[in-house]
């Protein structure tokens, strides 16, 4: 059976994801604390209108508003009951602007962490994972997902879960974590582990890769560390949008659309097929990302040294992969793709 996503992926050069969700729904009104999932069926036009920003600036993909869709989370804004609806109106709402584009664009439904802890340290079981996970799989599919798409993942045994879902859910699916400290997840997982890792499940995914992090210049180094270990599964890139700043009490991201551009470029060289912003990427980043990808030719993959002096500095000396690297101290917090 045909795939929408599968089809872009194996038919084109590169593909542009999407940005920034929690930026663009601030922008909109939603305020600190709230859960943007209730918005699918609150505020189903400022949806669909996240979704049209990403499609309006060349998305040949893009993310629903599930990221926190899962029980455990959605139990923080008492609606553990809602998770088949939330996530369902969500896909729905994607679907509908994404037939109505003139060219092909996938939706992926997309899954976050649980935010517990997983045994021994923590209470969250494999099996407990399993089924939140595929519960949320489930409504995506429902609703008109093309791909499932679990993000910002720091510990392998949430991946795992994430895995077996999605196999008992029956969809092709990708998978990202976020390397923030000194090259590595908050729990210790470093670029080359993660590789080593997604070549143990029983359902590979279509995609794998990397979003958020600590900027534009770590994500890149994290992608040639993937494209070194030459996989054969195709590489994701979702970097922020600079770095975040307070201006006037607010989150301000300092990367500039013409930032994001250079970004883009060297993600492709580096070895990325698909490549999107996270935190703070709005619309504006994304069109400059979709001219420099469709009109600048390829290059060489590019050195160390060529990234710092293009995007900037890098927050670490070490990307967690030489011998020897130590692993940071472990700490537990809970983050939401902004």
């Amino acid at each position: 059976m045909s795939n929408r996503f599968i089809d872009l992926l194996n038919s084109r050069d590169v593909l542009l994801a999407d940005g920034a969700t929690g930026t663009n729904l601030f922008q909109m009104g939603l305020m600190s604390g709230d859960a943007p999932e209730l918005w699918n069926t609150d505020e189903p036009e400022k949806i669909k209108t996240l979704y049209k920003i990403a499609v309006d600036a060349g998305s040949d993909v893009f993310l629903t508003n599930s990221f926190g869709g899962n029980a455990s989370r959605l139990k923080l804004h008492n609606a553990q009951n809602r998770v088949g609806e939330l996530n369902r109106v969500a896909a729905e709402l994607g679907r509908e602007i994404a037939d109505k584009a003139e060219r092909k664009v996938a939706v992926a439904g997309s899954v976050g962490p649980t935010g517990d802890i997983f045994e021994p340290v923590g209470t969250m079981t494999h099996a407990l994972a399993v089924e939140m996970f595929h519960e949320q799989a489930e409504a995506l599919k429902e609703g008109g997902a093309d791909v499932l798409w679990v993000e910002t993942i720091s510990a392998p045994a949430e991946l795992r879960a994430a895995a077996e879902a999605f196999r008992l859910a029956d969809m092709p699916w990708c998978g990202t974590m976020s390397f923030d400290t000194a090259g590595r997840t908050m729990m210790g997982v470093t670029s080359h582990d993660m590789v080593k890792l997604i070549t143990e499940f029983q359902n590979t995914p279509a995609a794998f890769g990397a979003n958020c992090g600590t900027g534009a210049s770590d994500i890149l180094r994290t992608t040639l560390s993937f494209s070194s270990q030459e996989s054969q599964v195709p590489i994701i890139t979702k970097g922020n949008a600079g770095i975040p700043k307070y201006v006037d009490g607010n989150i301000v991201y300092d990367g500039t659309p013409e930032l994001m551009a250079e970004y883009a470029c060297l993600a492709r060289d580096a070895g990325a097929k698909i490549i999107g912003g996270c935190c703070g990427t709005m619309g504006v980043h994304l069109s400059a990302m979709r001219e420099a990808l469709d009109s600048r030719p390829r290059r060489t993959p590019p050195v160390l040294e060529t990234i710092i002096n293009t995007i900037g500095p890098f927050s670490s000396e070490s990307d967690g992969t030489e011998e020897g690297a130590a692993a940071p101290e472990r700490r537990a917090r809970r983050r939401r793709r902004a």
